[in-house]
């Protein structure tokens, strides 16, 4: 128990992290094998340890301080990032971590950590340990990815739960993400949701500009949609009418 203490203050650690603190690597395979068996402390993954509280014999650390901890350069992002803010309309049982290490999906303590390629130039906030990626940057990845985490109805049912977004921010992220595919889908979906964030003529505008020059679709096998001339997608005719009515009954989800 001598070095739990200063284990439980940081929450988390490596291997390497205990040599350091305990000196040798014979001191730091015994103390974590020691831990292991006395329930102090569990492997999240290889080399990376989580405390365990004495009192409520759980992980000292949520699953997003977790994720944000895996690597040096991690961040909680997507949906998760929606639930971290208090934005997210269900709760996955999933982690969704940007990082640019490389890891297979995972399991611990009931959450899949899943791996996210984590773009350049990221807008990265820091809540106390975690690190998490801007509510308008959450919005933006969220749009771009939503046929492969989340889909299109979650997606949408967090952002009407998001109570005001920076109109430059998005354009920044968007405009770091360089593409014309994601401005047509911002600039249609926004459009469709202005009464809730007011954004100017002026970010449409914008989105307008830097679209692609094809025709395209929001979403593929999306069934009962119309040409948007102004964004050049094929989309629902109104937004909200397919997330009141259910997305399942446009067969948009197999």
């Amino acid at each position: 128990m001598k070095h739990y203490e200063n284990l439980l203050e940081k929450g988390h650690f490596t291997r390497e992290q205990l040599i350091e603190i305990v000196g040798t690597a014979g001191a730091a395979n015994s103390i974590i094998y020691d831990y292991q068996a006395k329930g102090l402390i569990e492997k999240v993954k290889r080399d990376f340890y989580v405390v365990i509280s004495l009192e409520t014999k759980q992980p000292v650390l949520s699953r997003y301080q977790i994720g944000s901890n895996l690597f040096e350069d991690a961040c909680i992002t997507h949906h998760s990032a929606f639930e971290v803010y208090g934005y997210g309309s269900q709760v996955f049982y999933e982690c969704f971590v940007a990082t640019d290490k490389r890891f297979s999906d995972f399991e611990y303590d009931g959450v899949v950590y899943r791996r996210v390629e984590r773009k350049q130039d990221l807008d990265v906030i820091q809540q106390g340990n975690m690190r998490i990626t801007s509510i308008e940057q959450t919005v933006v990845d969220s749009i771009r990815d939503f046929e492969k985490i989340a889909g299109l109805e979650e997606v949408i049912r967090c952002m009407m739960l998001v109570p005001i977004l920076n109109e430059k921010r998005v354009l920044d992220c968007l405009a770091r993400n360089n593409n014309g595919y994601l401005y047509q889908k911002c600039g249609y979906i926004f459009e469709e949701m202005r009464q809730e964030f007011h954004f100017s003529d002026e970010f449409f505008v914008e989105c307008e500009r830097c679209i692609s020059g094809a025709n395209k679709y929001l979403q593929k096998d999306l069934q009962n949609t119309v040409f948007h001339e102004r964004w050049k997608l094929y989309a629902p005719s109104s937004l909200k009418k397919l997330i009141d009515k259910g997305i399942g009954d446009y067969d948009a989800i197999g």
